[in-house]
C-alpha cells in the first residue's frame, strides 16, 4: 500500500531525467543492466519488471511463491524480455540466502536491487493495536529490506555503479502525514506507517554508511493494485518513480521522491 495525494500543483517529474542514459549495459558494455525486484510477480513490482525489461535490462524478478514467479516471468519472456524468476522469500534467510547462491551462480555481480516486496497488515484504531499486530508486517516491510540487501552486497559491491532502490510510502513521512492539507493526515495507525518510517530512516543511515552504493527511496503514490484497490493513479504511473531511481545518476544517494519530485522527511 503506497498512499500518497499527488501534488496537483506540481508537475510528474520525467522517470527519464537525471538518470544515466546508456544502453541498458551494466559493468561492461557487452552485457545488460542487471536488476533484482523482490515481491515481483504482480502489481508495481511486475509493471517495473516489464518496464526495465523494455529498456533491455536483465530482470530477475523475485517472488516468494514459485509457481507465480514462473508465470509471471514467463509472461515476460514471451513478449522478448530478459526475465527469469527467483524464488525468493524476504521473511526467511534461508530462502534469501538461497536466492543469493542461484543469482551467484549465472551472475558474477547485481546492478540493482530494488526492495518492493511489502504488506500492508493489520490496520485499525491504534489504541486497540497490540504488539503483535507489528509482527509480519515488520518482517517484510522492514526486516524483509535489510535481509536482503545485506545478502546480495557483495554481488553489489562487485558491480561498477550499484544501485539500491527501496519502496516506500509518503505514509512513513512525518511531515506530510502531519499536514492537514494532504490526505496522508487522514491515516490514523500505527503499523504500515511506522513500518514506511523504520524504512526511510534505516536507508538513509545504508546511504550515509556504504558510500560505493546509492541507496534511495520512492513513493509510487495511492496506485491501484490488489494490495490498494482504491488507488486514484495507474499502475504505469505508480513505476514512475520505481523506474527513474532504478537509472538515477552518480552520486545520487540518500533521496525521497515520488513522481512530482522530492517528498520530505
Amino acid at each position: 500500500m503506497t498512499t500518497t495525494e499527488p501534488n496537483t500543483a506540481g508537475r510528474a517529474i520525467d522517470p527519464t531525467s537525471a538518470v544515466d542514459h546508456g544502453t541498458g549495459a551494466g559493468d561492461f558494455a557487452h552485457e545488460p543492466t542487471t536488476v533484482l525486484i523482490t515481491g515481483a510477480n504482480r502489481g508495481i513490482g511486475l509493471t517495473t519488471a516489464r518496464r526495465l525489461g523494455e529498456l533491455g535490462w536483465r530482470v530477475l524478478l523475485g517472488a516468494r511463491d514459485a509457481g507465480r514467479g514462473e508465470a509471471a516471468a514467463a509472461d515476460l519472456a514471451a513478449a522478448g524480455l530478459d526475465v527469469s524468476a527467483l524464488t525468493l522469500d524476504v521473511t526467511s534467510q534461508d530462502s534469501v540466502l538461497a536466492a543469493v547462491e542461484r543469482v551467484r551462480a549465472h551472475h558474477d555481480h547485481l546492478d540493482v536491487l530494488i526492495n518492493n516486496a511489502g504488506v500492508l497488515g493489520a490496520t485499525g484504531d491504534p489504541a486497540r493495536t497490540i504488539a503483535a499486530d507489528f509482527i509480519a508486517p515488520y518482517g517484510v516491510n522492514v526486516l524483509g529490506p535489510v535481509r536482503v540487501t545485506q545478502a546480495f552486497l557483495p554481488l553489489l559491491r562487485a558491480a561498477r555503479r550499484p544501485r539500491v532502490v527501496m519502496v516506500s510510502s509518503s505514509l512513513g513521512s512525518i511531515t506530510v502525514t502531519s499536514d492537514p492539507q494532504r490526505m496522508e493526515h487522514t491515516t490514523q495507525e500505527l503499523v504500515y506507517t511506522s513500518s514506511k518510517a523504520a524504512l526511510n530512516m534505516m536507508t538513509t543511515q545504508y546511504a550515509r554508511a556504504i558510500e560505493q552504493v546509492q541507496f534511495n527511496l520512492v513513493d509510487p503514490g495511492y496506485t491501484e493494485t490488489d494490495m490498494s484497490p482504491q488507488g486514484t493513479q495507474t499502475v504505469m504511473e505508480g513505476t514512475d518513480a520505481i523506474v527513474a531511481a532504478a537509472q538515477v545518476g552518480p552520486g545520487v544517494t540518500g533521496t525521497f521522491t515520488d513522481r512530482f519530485g522530492v517528498v520530505p522527511w
